[in-house]
């Protein structure tokens, strides 16, 4: 673990990385505290007001009667374990086990439709499906074009064509001797949310969890701490929710507050926080603007507890950072990675590594780098790609029968993100956009999100999106969706009022010079606008 400093130099400084030749998460998680505090608090499951508590003992026991019920219907290293379930204990027992048979567990989401969940099924080749009736029924009708999946595990009991979960685990052996695997052995497989083009598997080895300890450390301000409660409303199937919130707490012993909901809805989470006494949240970008829109949080809310806040998966921006300190008295511990190697940027509110507007420093011992097209470290300010050196705990062994793809991943030593950011005198990167998204409007490169950051500051707006439209005299000019709050009607006057607000705040090359209100905006199901989308649109 990253142990805490007074500065980035004293977290620099004191880390080295400690990767075991045998290491399997499941072990890690399920077991680690299992055999010193079996009756500690790993799981809370919130429900309709009622509470389910689930102790490191239990976890323990039904990662391991699964395991080894998994291996009795012929289940084997390598095979493909897929877990379709909402927030709950169930989750990790699922994780748990395949992670100890040596399989790869593949996590699939709530969101996910029959198109999605059809081809991650099936181009993963999954032989095993861990899900409840609500997943059964959405399977239904695919079971046809997936032959590979000879097994459906259904929590909600026996139906045709799932065995129950209860019965199944009911005969198996209380303990398990997990797989001998290593560092390096595959085990976790999360597919890109697929803003551009078919998603593709991103395969992890087990090393992916010890990966990520020392950036949860600093988006986190160093757990465990008494009373600590991590909850995050990300679904456990992506990495934000699995490996930025849910794994890392388990393995420090740190309780979670699991709740599946279909939405987020901003008032019912500060509801949640406070009646669970919760200490750190992992929310997305886009759930911490939608909270913009309550007023007075900490007058209507008990927030006392909520000692950190951290946020991943699109940049926060200016506002939203200073919108947090101003009603929540709290900085935002804001990160960068991808789903193929995720959390490798980070700010520290705790150690003092934390700007408007950026999405912090390199976390210890991972090599993060901007680069020219050319392969040479941009200057100070100036815009290149985000790229990280291999080999790094947190980075991907490969796209899953994909090695073009994974090929192109890299140039040389150096991962590609497809991101561009710059790096501040001080060393602190600011996220600007991914190369898909920037616009470029007279010779000026314009992210999005310090756009759509300032939109969302006016108070009829409660969500947008910046988007690039072909301009014959400037390339481009920005175009804004914009998503109204209620009570307020669009007009033109709005539109006007809105684009003086942003030309004010920002700049004149960077307000929209057009604004199309829309009822919603196209969201992939990890949180993320699809601009894409909308510039297709015209």
């Amino acid at each position: 673990m990253l142990r805490a400093a007074p500065d980035y130099a004293g977290l620099v400084s004191g880390f080295s990385w400690d990767i075991p030749e045998r290491y399997n998460i499941g072990v890690d998680v399920c077991d680690r505290w299992a055999a010193i505090e079996p009756e500690r608090v790993a799981i809370l499951e919130v429900s309709d007001g009622a509470v389910e508590t689930t102790r490191f003992g239990a976890l323990r026991e039904g990662s391991n009667r699964l395991a080894g019920a998994l291996r009795a219907l012929g289940i084997r290293p390598g095979d493909r374990v897929a877990v379709l379930l909402p927030q709950s204990a169930a989750v990790i027992i699922a994780h748990g086990a395949a992670y100890k048979l040596g399989a790869i567990a593949l996590p699939l989401a709530g969101a996910f439709g029959p198109d999605a969940l059809t081809y991650r099924l099936s181009d993963s080749g999954a032989r095993a499906l861990i899900t409840d009736a609500a997943g059964l029924a959405k399977i239904a009708t695919l079971r046809a074009s997936l032959p590979a999946l000879d097994h459906v595990v259904c929590l909600d009991g026996p139906a045709e064509g799932a065995l129950g979960y209860a019965d199944l685990i009911a005969s198996a052996a209380p303990d398990f001797t997990a797989v001998e695997t290593g560092p390096d052995h595959p085990a976790l497989m999360i597919y890109t949310s697929g803003t551009t083009g078919l998603a593709k598997g991103a395969l992890h080895g087990h090393r992916v969890l010890l990966g990520h300890l020392p950036g949860f450390a600093m988006m986190h301000d160093f757990p465990p701490k008494a009373g600590d409660r991590m909850w995050t409303p990300s679904d456990w199937a992506w990495a934000g929710g699995l490996l930025n919130a849910t794994l890392p707490s388990l393995r420090l012993g740190v309780p979670v507050v699991a709740q599946p909901t279909a939405r987020f809805e901003p008032e019912a989470a500060l509801r949640l926080i406070a009646e669970h006494a919760i200490t750190t949240v992992f929310l997305p970008p886009t759930a911490l603007r939608m909270l913009r829109t309550v007023p007075d949080p900490r007058g209507r809310f008990d927030l006392s507890t909520l000692r950190n806040i951290a946020s991943a998966g699109e940049a926060l921006g200016p506002e939203t950072f200073a919108w947090a300190r101003a009603e929540l008295g709290l900085t935002i511990g804001e990160a960068y990675g991808q789903t193929e190697c995720n959390l490798v940027l980070a700010a520290c509110p705790a150690a003092g590594v934390a700007r408007a507007g950026s999405t912090g420093r390199p976390v210890p011992g991972h090599r993060v780098m901007i680069q020219r097209p050319d392969g040479t470290e941009t200057a100070i300010d100036e815009p290149g790609e985000i790229v990280v050196a291999r080999p790094d705990p947190v980075m991907f062994l490969e796209y899953w029968n994909q090695p073009e793809a994974t090929a192109k991943k890299f140039r040389g030593d150096w991962m590609l993100t497809g991101d561009t950011a710059r790096r501040d005198a001080d060393g602190y990167i600011h996220f600007v956009g991914r190369d898909d998204d920037l616009i470029t409007s007279a010779a000026y490169r314009i992210g999005p999100t310090e756009i759509e950051d300032c939109l969302g500051c006016h108070p009829a707006v409660a969500m947008a999106a910046a988007v690039g439209k072909p301009d014959p005299l400037r390339t481009e000019i920005v175009k804004a969706y914009v998503v109204l709050r209620a009570g307020f009607v669009a007009s033109d006057a709005l539109a006007a009022e809105i684009q003086a607000f942003v030309r004010q705040r920002l700049s004149a090359h960077e307000y929209p010079r057009e604004i199309v209100f829309r009822a919603s905006l196209p969201m992939t199901t990890t949180g993320k606008i699809i601009r894409r989308q909308l510039r297709d649109e015209g």
